[in-house]
């Protein structure tokens, strides 16, 4: 007799006397204590040794110690049993199976999960180096959890119907210990989602409005996933007459169906830029290795401020110095470079080089005077001077003025950005100049021609 049937017979043999327990003595403690509890045990062990299975085994121990409180706990089983006692209808032949899936299933492989505030169709999937960004069907979440077979009756079911078809953005984690709770090193960071810049930047330059992260999970596909309800953003929906439905709240970053292949090929590209500037981290010359640290360190500080410029709501004169100091920081930290001497001259190198990047004189001008009226702004900040007086409509105005320029600063500057040790910079001084056309307009052209964002930049002529 095979191994999967002998430990199929052995929980259902268990679950006929560990659901005559009363629900007030179901301590994990007393269900361990029912008859065949030890048949299970074996059976597990037989069918699921611990070099194959090391997860469902206690750490540090020697003798391949099955874990006992994954067996009971993890698996469901122990909650398996507390709806049998208070006569809960269910398919224990359903519960076995799933039990048998949870222990000789493939090892998992701890992931993390991002929840974005944003829309996406049905089937989306795309590759963001490392990471894919996915939507999942029903289906598909309902594998990543155990005992879908209690999925209508579990605590979580309702927070799994709430995120079927939302966009996450997934890592593995190789190696990373899978805990319960899970680890919650992100989640708990005040930004979580700098650490992931590398995946949502592609996203946040190929649309103005606002991508967010909502959550972050650790997750084992078929082993644990701990989602919670208030994990989850939502809001009432009204459909038809009085009668209301909680669903996900959202904003306002929507991509169509058919919006998706330009989508798929404008993350793949910049993805590509990404990796080839961040190469330079192991590269022997100082300028790759200080043009990654430039963009790491741009991407996250516009990953902070994007963050917390939340459905433009309104912000303080603190935060609102705050937040363009952040924007300036972007556009000096991929503007200037070691080899700029001298601290004068900051502001007019910044809008000089800003325009640059742009084609028309219309954009040139319009880049050269918001990127002046940022930092001189940003001085009044930063010196502890007064800014100039605003209404709180002019703030939100300018904020995000100051943020769609920054975003399209880095996207031209990924763009332009030579991968071996020379730099933009001295590209940027010289225009105009005999070398613009090539090293500059053409380049530009040719990106947004053929791998264009949602919204075609105003200097571009259509095809």
């Amino acid at each position: 007799m095979s191994k999967e049937p002998v430990l199929r017979e052995a929980v259902l043999s268990w679950l006929e006397h560990a659901g005559g327990v009363s629900p007030k003595s179901q301590s994990p403690g007393m269900l361990m204590l029912q008859p065949h509890w030890e048949d299970v045990v074996a059976a597990v062990a037989a069918a699921a040794p611990r070099d194959e299975h090391p997860d469902l085994y206690t750490l540090g121990k020697g003798d391949g110690t099955l874990n006992q409180w994954t067996l009971l706990v993890e698996s469901g089983l122990a909650y398996v049993a507390g709806l049998i006692a208070v006569g809960a209808p269910l398919s224990l032949a359903e519960v076995a199976d799933d039990f048998v899936a949870f222990c000789t299933g493939p090892a998992p492989v701890a992931e993390r999960w991002l929840l974005l505030n944003g829309t996406f169709p049905h089937g989306t999937r795309i590759p963001l180096g490392q990471y894919t960004l996915q939507t999942f069907t029903a289906d598909e979440l309902l594998k990543t959890v155990p005992m879908p077979a209690l999925h209508s009756i579990q605590p979580w079911s309702h927070a799994l119907d709430l995120i079927t078809g939302a966009p996450f953005l997934h890592l593995p984690k190789p190696g990373h210990k899978v805990t319960r709770p899970p680890d919650r090193s992100d989640a708990t960071s005040p930004h979580p989602e700098a650490q992931h810049w590398q995946a949502l930047l592609p996203l946040m330059l190929w649309d103005e409005e606002l991508l967010q992260v909502d959550s972050v999970f650790t997750v084992a596909r078929g082993r644990c996933f701990d989602l919670n309800h208030q994990d989850v953003p939502t809001r009432q929906d009204q459909h038809t007459g009085d009668a209301e439905t909680e669903v996900r709240a959202t904003g306002d970053f929507r991509v169509q169906a058919a919006d998706l292949p330009a989508l798929t090929a404008f993350c793949t590209t910049i993805s590509a830029k990404i990796d080839a500037v961040m190469a330079g981290r192991t590269h022997s010359r100082r300028i790759p290795k200080e043009r990654a640290q430039r963009l790491q360190d741009a991407a996250t500080r516009l990953l902070d401020a994007y963050q917390r410029t939340r459905h433009h709501d309104s912000v303080g004169e603190t935060d609102y110095g705050k937040l363009l100091l952040d924007y300036v920081v972007c556009l000096e930290l991929l503007l200037r470079s070691s080899n700029d001497r001298g601290g004068r001259g900051i502001s007019s190198t910044l809008q000089n080089r800003a325009s640059a990047l742009f084609l028309s004189p219309e954009e040139q001008n319009h880049a050269r005077a918001l990127t002046r009226e940022a930092y001189n702004a940003r001085s009044c900040y930063a010196h502890g001077r007064a800014i100039k007086e605003q209404t709180e409509k002019e703030q939100q105005e300018k904020l995000q003025a100051v943020r769609l320029l920054t975003q399209k600063v880095i996207l031209r500057w990924l763009i332009l950005t030579p991968s071996g040790p020379e730099d933009l910079e001295p590209l940027l001084d010289a225009a105009p100049g005999p070398g613009r056309e090539e090293h500059i307009d053409q380049p530009l052209r040719n990106f947004f021609t053929t791998t264009p964002p949602r919204r075609r930049p105003a200097d571009i002529a259509p095809a």
